[in-house]
């Protein structure tokens, strides 16, 4: 059993029966675990554009409510954070809401619309930590090769929606929308040396495209949602909410696949695709605050070590941002998790976002108190801004 002892914003010793010094503020932590801050590398927090759907504010109440301390944020706002400008506003809102940490995540191309790519380097160096049109999948392979190659210097990571907009028209259900287009993705990523990463994977025939890449060494990542990993497209009739969602539910045979994945390290880390809506017939669920139950509900055979690994250790060393890690000299980013069991009510959500599938299940796991460079800014389910930067 060892002690944390936390100064100045970040983790200053590490030791058995650490003895608290004047004025120190000690937290009880028996009978859970404490892991380096879990970050979210997959949120809409819906601002610039529709701040009545969420704002950066309480996109981040919900984000250290559900436990975590860091979150990317995806660029499909409006306007799209496809400059500088942008990417530098969504970091300053961030801080003035002091709680989570907030990454932007930059747009691919301008206002996402699959045409001309972004100044990556005027981008990267305004703050943002990948580049992804996300909700939008770019059609056009020379685009996205040119893309590429021009975003090799900036060293971040591409992030993309896999979707076949053909097929996906066709069939929204087909699953080769999904498959088709991240094995085209992947040999994008092959030929240009890019740092590539699949946005919530869904089907079997993505999970073996990736399981492939990585058999060949190619530089690609994924990641699984909650809901995908718990419902099939026959659970949906069950659900009191609306059920749709980009990519849908898929078949048991998919979920089994995505969960072996999760088990054998294809997927490489949990990401809640947080997608709050003011309304009941837009796609998307909000998943900041179930996400941490969630996951353990539809693994509940995964070791603590590999589900830390999924929420906090693979999405900072993805992204190339400060965490995961516990190490002395660390960012003073904790989580504190229990195996406990609670029932989901959206009426609870700090997020304004209502919409889950989960809502009226009981999950196993979750958050206790959230830590963002040595503040408490969660303690059972209460929300407090940091009191230092």
């Amino acid at each position: 059993m060892l002690d944390i002892r936390i100064r100045d914003g970040a983790i200053c010793e590490i030791g058995e029966l650490l003895r608290p010094e004047d004025q120190e503020e000690v937290i009880d932590a028996r009978n859970a675990y404490v892991a380096p801050g879990f970050i979210d590398m997959h949120v809409h927090l819906r601002e610039p554009g529709n701040p009545e759907k969420e704002t950066i504010a309480t996109g981040c109440a919900a984000a250290v409510a559900g436990g975590f301390t860091a979150l990317a944020a995806m660029p499909n706002t409006h306007p799209a954070l496809d400059t500088p400008e942008m990417v530098r506003w969504v970091k300053e809102s961030a801080e003035r809401a002091g709680l989570a940490r907030v990454y932007p995540i930059a747009a691919i191309t301008h206002g996402r619309e699959g045409k001309e790519p972004v100044d990556f380097a005027a981008l990267s160096r305004a703050g943002a930590v990948a580049f992804s049109d996300d909700g939008n999948t770019i059609e056009s392979a020379i685009v996205q090769t040119s893309a590429a190659l021009r975003a090799r210097e900036s060293g971040r990571v591409f992030i993309t929606h896999c979707e076949n907009a053909a097929i996906k028209e066709r069939d929204e259900f087909d699953p080769a929308a999904e498959s088709s287009a991240v094995a085209r993705d992947i040999a994008i990523a092959r030929a240009t040396s890019l740092p590539w990463h699949i946005a919530h994977v869904s089907t079997r025939d993505a999970v073996d495209a990736i399981a492939e890449a990585k058999q060949l060494r190619i530089t690609c990542t994924a990641e699984a949602t909650p809901h995908h990993l718990v419902f099939t497209r026959d659970d949906a009739a069950q659900f009191s909410a609306g059920t749709k969602v980009h990519p849908p539910l898929r078949s048991a045979v998919d979920v089994d696949a995505l969960r072996h994945a999760v088990r054998n390290g294809t997927i490489d880390a949990f990401a809640s695709d947080h997608a709050p809506h003011a309304d009941g017939t837009s796609p998307g669920f909000s998943g900041l605050e179930v996400a941490i139950g969630a996951y353990a509900l539809a693994l509940p055979d995964l070791p603590v070590r590999r589900y830390v690994e999924l929420l906090s250790c693979n999405p900072a060393r993805i992204l190339g941002v400060p965490g995961g890690t516990l190490t002395v000299g660390s960012p003073a980013d904790v989580t504190i998790f229990a195996d406990r069991d609670w029932v989901v009510d959206p009426a609870d959500f700090h997020s304004k976002g209502k919409r889950t599938p989960f809502s009226g299940k009981s999950l196993p796991r979750r958050a206790i108190t959230t830590i963002v460079a040595g503040s408490v800014v969660m303690e059972n389910r209460r929300v407090s801004a940091r009191s230092a930067r």
